[in-house]
């Protein structure tokens, strides 16, 4: 598919493993050069990066960490000196840390909470600006379901991404006069590299149950929207949080 994003500078947060991973080589394979961001899994988000060029594209592996906002700002700086202003910025990086919310401790809710709000935060405040003086851009916010309907385990996590979705339907609202799109795409349960397999094999059943489509998500299931949310084809389309999720949930 060309959705004509050849001439098109992304950045992609969390890039180097699983969703990041197949959402820039996704925009790459659309012509779109990448900023590949990592903060510590570097040969990862250099094999990206490298991918995305063997396949025609321009490439860079940066690394900063987002809860740090002046790593942010020097990060955006060093991509536009390399390969241009962003045209279109997808804030992946998170953290999911599962247990339940009366388990916790106070110091543990932190970092998920600086990654998973904080980074949105310091990246969008980065980026926008400048797509606001270039009159154009987009914005795909990336999260789990968890902020949209809720589950044990996840409430941390899910507080942080429930911030995140907020701010996508209100940064829509204020940039959209100057043609800059901000939407949220949400996702069920998704293999990955990270993820536990002896959970998984031990509540097979009961998981799927909650599926319509008998099966887990990929991370390859997740790229092709934002690519279609990043095009020209999706100009009209803002301020909206897009499950991909199997039929987990139907909101």
């Amino acid at each position: 598919m060309n959705l004509g994003l050849a001439g098109k500078v992304a950045l992609v947060t969390g890039a180097g493993r699983d969703i990041g991973r197949e959402i820039a080589l996704a925009l790459g394979r659309e012509g779109a050069a990448v900023a590949v961001n990592y903060s510590k899994s570097r040969d990862a988000a250099e094999a990206t990066a490298e991918e995305i060029r063997a396949a025609g594209s321009r490439a860079l592996a940066v690394e900063a960490d987002v809860t740090d906002e002046g790593a942010v700002r020097r990060m955006v700086e060093r991509v536009g000196a390399e390969l241009g202003p962003v045209d279109v910025l997808v804030n992946n990086a998170g953290m999911v840390r599962r247990k339940f919310f009366l388990e916790t401790k106070p110091q543990e809710w932190r970092e998920q909470i600086d990654i998973g709000l904080y980074g949105v935060l310091h990246c969008c405040h980065a980026v926008a600006p400048g797509m606001v003086e270039r009159k154009g851009g987009r914005i795909v916010n990336i999260a789990g379901d968890s902020a949209r309907v809720g589950q044990a385990q996840l409430s941390i996590t899910a507080a942080a991404r429930g911030g995140v979705l907020s701010l996508t339907r209100t940064l829509a609202r204020e940039l959209g006069r100057a043609n800059v799109t901000v939407n949220a795409v949400t996702f069920g349960w998704i293999q990955t590299g990270h993820a536990d397999p002896s959970f998984w094999d031990a509540n097979r059943d009961k998981i799927l149950q909650a599926y319509a489509i008998k099966r887990l998500g990929r991370p390859g299931d997740i790229a092709p929207l934002v690519a279609f949310l990043a095009s020209d084809l999706a100009s009209w389309i803002t301020g909206q949080t897009i499950s991909v999720s199997g039929g987990y949930t139907t909101i």
